[in-house]
C-alpha cells in the first residue's frame, strides 16, 4: 500500500496544485473552464456544479484544467484531452448551457486569447505560483510540528577544499570551532551564520589553529562555497537504507553502526563516505554494530556517475544507497513568527538550489545521467513515506518548487514557453500563424519527449543491466 499511495500523494498533490492555480485564475478573469479534473483516465465520479464538470479519474496522479480557446485541438493536447459534446438524447446534454455541454456557443469574451495580456499571463503563471506557494506552506507547517533542527556540535567532519580556497585545508576534520570571525559559537547553525555574515574573510578559531580564509575577489571562494566545503562531524550511523540500494542488498539496515571497513576503523560518517567513493564495484568489508552484537558484511558500491558538490568536478564514485542519521541534532520548538521565517527560508534555500542545478546542467557542469524521473521519484517517494512524515512532505515541497521552476523555462510545452508566446504575439500585434504555431508545439513536444527518454534511461537502465547479467549467468 505504501508503494501505492506514497507516489499518488506526491505526484497528485504537487500535480493537482499546479491546475488548480491555473483554474482559480481562469475563473477570476472570466475564461470559460468547463472541466477540471483530478487525475487522468476513466472517470470514477463526476459532478457538474455551475458552467464546470469536475472529475475524480482512476490514475489520480495530477490533474488538469481545460479552458475554452480559438485554438481548442491544440490546447485539448497541452491540457489533458478534447471535450466532445453530449447528443441531444444524452441525459448529460443541457439545452441551456454551452459547450460541450450543450449547444449554446462559448461567447467570444469567455475564450483565453480574448482576455487582455496581464490576465492571460496571470492564467499562466497562477499554476507555479500556486506550487511555490505549497512549498512554503509545507515549510512553515513541518517547522511548525517538528520544530527546529538544532546542531550542538562544533566538530568538524568533512572538509572539501575548493581551488580557490586553498587556505581552508588548514582546517581539520576532528577540530572543535569555539568562534567564526571572533564571535563565540555554541552550536554548527552559529558556525554557519558566521560563516554566512563574513565580509573578505572568515576566520574559524579551534582548539588546535585559526585559521583564516580569504572570501571574494579573483582568486578567493564565495561564501557559499565555504558553506558547502565544511560540515559538521556526523556519526557513522545509518539512517535512510534505499530499498534498491547496495546497502540493503548487503544486509543493512537504518541505525545499524559502522566501526570499520576493511579493518580500518571509521570514526565519522565522513569517513565512510570517502572510502565507498573511492570503490566502486569494489567489495569492501564491513563491520557493523547492532544491537549491541558486532558481525561483518560484505558490500560492494555501486558504480555512479557524480558531481563533487564543491570542484562541480565529474567524477565516477562508488555509492551504497545509504543516509547519514541526524543524531547530532535536537529540536527545539518554534512560534508561529519563527516559522512564517523558517517556511520562506526553506522555500528560498529550495529554489535556488534548483536554479543552481538547472544552470550546472546547461553549462554541463553536471552530467543530464544525474536526472531521476517518474520511476525515481515514486522510488524516493516510498523511501520518504518510511523515513517518516517530515521526510515525506519536505519531498513533496522540493518537488513542487522544482515544478513550478521547470515550468518556467521558455520550452512552448510549459508555462514559461506560453508566457513567451503570448508576450511576442502581443508585441507583434497579431496572434502567430497556424504553421508557425504548429513548428512550434513540435519544438516543445520533441524537447519534453527527449527529455523523458533520458530520465527514463536514467531510472530504468540499471535494471537493464541486472537483466543482461541474469541472462549471461544463465548461459554460462
Amino acid at each position: 500500500m505504501l508503494a501505492i499511495l506514497a507516489p499518488v500523494l506526491v505526484f497528485g498533490l504537487v500535480i493537482f496544485v499546479h491546475e488548480l492555480g491555473h483554474f482559480i485564475a481562469a475563473k477570476a478573469v472570466g475564461v470559460y473552464a468547463p472541466r477540471f479534473s483530478i487525475g487522468f483516465g476513466p472517470s470514477l465520479f463526476r459532478k457538474r456544479w455551475g458552467e464546470t464538470e469536475y472529475i475524480l479519474a482512476l490514475l489520480p496522479l495530477g490533474g488538469y484544467v481545460r479552458m475554452a480557446s480559438r485554438l481548442d485541438e491544440d490546447a485539448a493536447l497541452l491540457e489533458g484531452g478534447s471535450e466532445v459534446a453530449p447528443r441531444p438524447d444524452s441525459p448529460s446534454y443541457d439545452p441551456n448551457a454551452m459547450i460541450p455541454f450543450g449547444p449554446l456557443p462559448i461567447p467570444e469574451k469567455r475564450l483565453f486569447e480574448s482576455k487582455p495580456l496581464p490576465a492571460r499571463l496571470l492564467i499562466l503563471i497562477a499554476g507555479v505560483t500556486m506550487n511555490v506557494l505549497l512549498t512554503f506552506v509545507i515549510g512553515v507547517g513541518l517547522a511548525l510540528h517538528f520544530g527546529r533542527a538544532v546542531t550542538p556540535s562544533r566538530v568538524v567532519g568533512r572538509v572539501i577544499v575548493p581551488a580557490n580556497a586553498p587556505a581552508l585545508a588548514e582546517l581539520h576534520s576532528g577540530d572543535t570551532v569555539l568562534a567564526v570571525n571572533g564571535r563565540r559559537v555554541t552550536t554548527w547553525e552559529d558556525v554557519d551564520q558566521g560563516i554566512a555574515s563574513s565580509g573578505d574573510t572568515v576566520v574559524f578559531q579551534t582548539t588546535r589553529a585559526t585559521v583564516r580564509v580569504p572570501l571574494g575577489g579573483a582568486r578567493g571562494a564565495s561564501v557559499e562555497e565555504i558553506l558547502g566545503a565544511v560540515d559538521v562531524q556526523r556519526p557513522s550511523v545509518l539512517d535512510t537504507v534505499l530499498s534498491n540500494g547496495r546497502a540493503y542488498e548487503a544486509g543493512l539496515r537504518s541505525r545499524d553502526s559502522v566501526v570499520a571497513i576493511d579493518g580500518q576503523p571509521i570514526r565519522s560518517w565522513a569517513e565512510l563516505v570517502a572510502m565507498v567513493n573511492r570503490s566502486p564495484e569494489r567489495t569492501l568489508r564491513f563491520t557493523v554494530r547492532r544491537a549491541g552484537k558486532t558481525f561483518d558484511v560484505n558490500v560492494a558500491p555501486k558504480e555512479t556517475v557524480d558531481t563533487m558538490p564543491i570542484t562541480h568536478e565529474v567524477k565516477t564514485v562508488g555509492k551504497i544507497g545509504a543516509g547519514p542519521s541526524n543524531d547530532v541534532t535536537i529540536r527545539e520548538p518554534l512560534g508561529f513568527d519563527a516559522a512564517i521565517k523558517t517556511g520562506a527560508r526553506t522555500t528560498w534555500y529550495m529554489g535556488g538550489a534548483i536554479v543552481d542545478i538547472v544552470k550546472k546542467l546547461v553549462t554541463r557542469r553536471i552530467s543530464v545521467r544525474q536526472l531521476s524521473g517518474p520511476v525515481g521519484i515514486t522510488q524516493m517517494s516510498v523511501e520518504a513515506a518510511r523515513s517518516g512524515l517530515e521526510s515525506l512532505f519536505g519531498l513533496i515541497a522540493l518537488l513542487s518548487i522544482n515544478v513550478a521552476i521547470l515550468n518556467m523555462l521558455p520550452i512552448p510545452i510549459l508555462d514559461g514557453g506560453q508566457i513567451l508566446i503570448n508576450v511576442l504575439e502581443s508585441a507583434k500585434g497579431k496572434p502567430f500563424s497556424l504553421r508557425t504555431r504548429e513548428y512550434i508545439l513540435r519544438f516543445g513536444l520533441l524537447a519534453i519527449a527527449l527529455l523523458f527518454v533520458v530520465v527514463m534511461y536514467n531510472d530504468t537502465h540499471s535494471w537493464f543491466t541486472w537483466l543482461a547479467n541474469w541472462v549471461g549467468k544463465l548461459r554460462g
